[in-house]
């Protein structure tokens, strides 16, 4: 049975490590090496990820069986609006169509929703297949952006929103 546990700050590593297995595969297709580095350099630093922990950020990890399968990060994004913000959720390649990132979304989902929120959005690289599975999640595009990263890299991503009533 998967299970899903909130993540503290004993669990950067896990997630660091999630990230560099999950990006390496996915990215691989469309995003350079060095760009991939760079991001999980720049994203998944432990002083960055306790930078998000003290925040408010809330992670989650999926695991099963004492393996840890992937995760999903949130937070407040706009309060004013009751806004919030997937800013990741990512599971191992090759547990993909087992349900890990349904479960992880939907928890997210109903957390936020029981805080109060009118919708949840996300970002997703244009490239990406998870778009689909957003998709059916219930989540629509609102815009489509280009984000200066440095380095001279950019992300290429879609604005993608889920109206929570």
């Amino acid at each position: 049975m998967i299970i899903l546990r909130k993540a503290k700050e004993e669990d950067i590593a896990t997630i660091q490590d999630l990230a560099d297995r999950t990006w390496r595969i996915t990215y691989a297709e469309y995003l350079s090496t060095e760009q991939i580095d760079y991001m999980l350099e720049k994203m998944y630093n432990r002083g960055e990820l306790l930078s998000q922990l003290q925040k408010g950020y809330a992670f989650l990890i999926a695991e099963e069986d004492d393996v840890d399968l992937g995760f999903a990060s949130f937070s407040v994004f706009e309060p004013e609006n009751h806004s919030f913000k997937l800013h990741k959720l990512y599971v191992l390649p090759q547990t993909h169509g087992k349900g890990v990132g349904k479960l992880l979304i939907n928890e997210v989902f109903n957390l936020v929703k029981r805080a109060g929120a009118k919708s949840l959005q996300l970002n997703v690289n244009k490239n990406n297949k998870a778009k689909d599975f957003y998709e059916k999640a219930g989540f629509i595009i609102k815009e489509t952006v280009i984000l200066d990263i440095g380095n001279g890299f950019v992300m290429d991503d879609y604005v993608m929103e889920k109206t929570i009533l």
